[in-house]
């Protein structure tokens, strides 16, 4: 499921995102103040996709987590749409935004992954917003702020520091999406990872008996222990993706020094 940012009303959504339109400014009716806000409906709203994801998040399921009606929520967030929005750029505000006490970018950099790897694997519903258009909230160009002061602070030109934040970025939501991913088929189906895999990998030898001349290489790579991973008591296919990850990440970050040493030079 893929959901797109932006789709609410423009001004009204862009003024909830950066608190000028308040819960005060968009009550409709005279009256006592009520106990609702945009903010606990945000917070319900968080609350709900951490525990049941995107697939779970609806008005009314938010208005009954808030003992409300979906109809009570509408004068605050007029929709799921502005909602989602409201969601996204919040859950952002989670982020560290100061690596400033690391010793160098690089290491600096690998500790802003490392929180986002950790940040998407708590509210695994944040990969589902697309990243083709931008929520444009504060903590949104927060977050993008904090990894240009890191790349930036090495010495790279300013092309360079634009593409390697679209660069760094992808890499770890593509890189985390699978644990998320994994988490979520074995509680959707109630099969494990690891079930799963021994009882089809099991079966290549009976369906595929030429696997090893058809697939030279990865047979390989299995003859030399390419696949065995360091920590066997993580679910395979999440140990993978950790390590996958990590090794990814100090290629990528070769690079970039690379890109660093030329740009001094």
């Amino acid at each position: 499921m893929v959901v797109y940012a932006g789709q609410g009303d423009a001004r009204r959504s862009m003024g909830l995102l950066w608190r000028t339109g308040s819960s005060e400014a968009v009550r409709t009716s005279p009256g006592p103040k009520p106990a609702l806000s945009v903010e606990k409906i945000v917070d319900a709203g968080i609350a709900l996709a951490d525990a049941e994801g995107m697939e779970g998040l609806s008005m009314r399921a938010v208005g009954e987590k808030l003992g409300r009606t979906a109809m009570a929520l509408y004068t605050y967030v007029s929709n799921k749409n502005e909602l989602v929005d409201l969601m996204y750029d919040r859950t952002l505000a989670e982020l560290p935004t100061d690596y400033s006490e690391h010793a160098d970018w690089r290491s600096a950099v690998t500790a802003w992954a490392g929180d986002n790897w950790d940040f998407y694997l708590r509210h695994p519903w944040m990969l589902q917003v697309s990243q083709a258009r931008s929520v444009l909230g504060p903590n949104e160009f927060q977050a993008l702020e904090t990894l240009l002061v890191i790349l930036y602070g090495a010495g790279l030109p300013a092309k360079d520091v634009r593409r390697l934040v679209g660069t760094l970025n992808n890499f770890v939501r593509g890189a985390v999406r699978i644990v998320a991913e994994s988490r979520k088929a074995q509680a959707e189906t109630g099969v494990s990872d690891d079930e799963w895999w021994l009882t089809r990998s099991s079966l290549l030898e009976e369906v595929a008996p030429d696997f090893a001349s058809r697939y030279p290489m990865m047979t390989k790579l299995e003859s030399e222990r390419a696949f065995q991973l360091e920590d066997e008591t993580v679910p395979y296919l999440e140990q993978e993706a950790r390590e996958t990850y990590r090794a990814g990440l100090e290629t990528v970050l070769d690079g970039v020094e690379v890109a660093v040493r030329r740009a001094r030079s």
